[in-house]
C-alpha cells in the first residue's frame, strides 16, 4: 500500500493522506466482477461543502455521504471511476464500513480501533480498513 504525504515544516513529520481498505463484502459491477480492494484519501473542506450546492442533497440529506463517498474514494478495484452511482450500488454493510472508515480518517486520524478478545481479554489494535490480520498490534 502506497500513501502520500505532505512534509510539514522542517521537523520532518509526514500526513498520510490516503488509506487503503478492503470491502467486508465487496462491489459488483454490471458485468459481474466483484471489487472489494479500494483507496480512500483524506477529505478536504471542498470535499465536504461542494456536495451541499447538489439539488440531490437539498432534496436528501442521507445523499450527502453518497456524494461524499465517491469523491474520496480514489480506487475501488479495477473500476475506471468510482461515481454516486458506484456508491449507489454498494452493499448496505460496505456503505456503512466505508462511513465508518471516512469518520476515522477524518475525524481520528487513523484506522486502528482497540479491541479486547472476549476469552483471554488481552486488549490489542486492530486495523479497521483491513491491513491487519484479527489479532495483530
Amino acid at each position: 500500500m502506497t500513501s502520500a504525504t505532505l512534509e510539514r515544516g522542517r521537523t520532518g513529520e509526514h500526513v498520510r493522506t490516503e488509506f487503503a481498505f478492503t470491502l467486508p463484502r465487496g462491489y459488483m459491477d454490471d458485468g459481474g466482477a466483484l471489487h472489494r480492494e479500494g483507496t480512500m484519501r483524506l477529505a478536504t473542506a471542498r470535499d465536504e461543502i461542494l456536495p451541499q450546492r447538489d439539488p440531490r442533497v437539498r432534496e436528501n440529506e442521507a445523499y450527502l455521504t453518497v456524494i461524499l463517498l465517491s469523491r474520496v474514494i480514489t480506487r475501488l478495484g479495477s473500476v475506471p471511476q468510482v461515481t454516486p452511482a458506484t456508491i449507489e450500488g454498494l452493499f448496505a454493510s460496505d456503505l456503512a464500513f466505508l462511513q465508518d472508515l471516512y469518520r476515522r480518517i477524518n475525524q481520528e486520524g487513523h484506522t486502528h480501533a482497540a479491541v479486547t478478545c472476549p476469552q483471554c481479554k488481552h486488549e490489542f489494535a486492530i486495523d479497521v480498513a483491513g491491513g491487519d490480520r484479527l489479532g495483530g498490534a
